[in-house]
């Protein structure tokens, strides 16, 4: 294999990491990244000295939190999206984040070995939301091949 599969996803706090509001997410955090780390497929995520991406900067909204991830497959980041426990939290996030309009995900294969920035997601997620699904940028529902 010659690549593994990036994606980014973002959202939109409804109040600060620090509100009460939020604290049922953050104290999710470490179980949830222990177990990316732990699962079949995982490669690298993004996080920063403190261990999660939580306080990594997306733009300048500090409401946006920002999640990027490696896998070695489509496969693997949709078991563990949707069929681990992560699925859990992805099903109560409406408690914590606002409902994005825009596309708030997207995927792209990047050579083994390398690691993507959060300024190539962020270039990555606008242009899925300027032409949608393409080689560059796509999401679960139109994978595209590795090139």
């Amino acid at each position: 294999m010659h690549h593994h599969l990036a994606q980014i996803n973002i959202a939109r706090l409804l109040a600060p990491v620090d509100d009460p509001l939020i604290a049922e997410f953050v104290a999710q955090i470490p179980a949830i990244n222990a177990l990316a780390e732990g699962s079949p497929g995982f490669v690298w995520r993004l996080q920063s000295d403190a261990g999660n991406a939580i306080d990594v900067s997306y733009d300048d909204d500090p409401l946006i939190i920002v999640n990027m991830s490696v896998w070695e497959s489509v496969a693997a980041l949709r078991e563990f999206s949707y069929r681990s426990q992560h699925a859990g939290v992805f099903r109560e996030r409406g408690k914590w984040f606002e409902k994005m309009e825009a596309a708030h995900m997207c995927l792209w294969w990047i050579p083994v070995g390398s690691v993507p920035t959060v300024p190539e997601g962020k270039a990555r997620l606008e242009h899925f939301r300027k032409f949608g699904p393409t080689a560059m940028a796509f999401s679960f529902a139109r994978v595209f091949e590795p090139e």
